[in-house]
């Protein structure tokens, strides 16, 4: 099993949104890098949700990740905001991965408090200009998020 982050601006999409769903799909990744990330996963992998531009920004829950190479149907629509001209049906650029809710944590581990503990080489988004909405978490910082968040899988 690996461990991932993945970010959302809450009032795009948050925690409790996903709650509510129980499951989505993690649409609109339109960075490669993060793209080639959602790629890796495979089914069990677990990933934090992390609220990004947020006051404060963190990491607020645990989701599992359900299904993986899921085309991402929103660079097919010219009307929507995720929407890329130079992919077609017959060759897409962009997949994407669906995700159920896991946990919702009781208090935010917040970017500062994560600044406190980890150093950028062990997790990536206290990195400075960090900017990858999805990034991969060793296991050991993973363990180490989750019992800051006091929660055991």
């Amino acid at each position: 099993m690996a461990y991932w982050l993945m970010k959302s601006e809450p009032t795009v999409y948050s925690i409790t949104d996903l709650e509510r769903d129980g499951e989505t799909l993690w649409d609109g990744v339109r960075n490669y890098q993060a793209r080639n990330y959602l790629r890796q996963m495979v089914p069990g992998d677990l990933a934090f949700f992390y609220h990004s531009n947020s006051t404060p920004p963190g990491i607020v829950g645990l989701m599992t990740v359900a299904q993986t190479q899921v085309v991402d149907p929103s660079q097919f629509d010219p009307a929507g905001r995720y929407y890329d001209p130079k992919s077609t049906p017959e060759t897409p650029r962009w997949s994407t991965v669906t995700v159920t809710h896991r946990a919702t944590f009781a208090e935010t581990l917040t970017l500062d408090t994560l600044r406190r503990e980890f150093t950028p080489e062990e997790l990536a988004v206290v990195r400075q200009g960090n900017r990858l909405s999805v990034l991969p978490v060793t296991p050991t910082a993973a363990g180490r998020i989750l019992a800051l968040a006091g929660y055991t899988p």
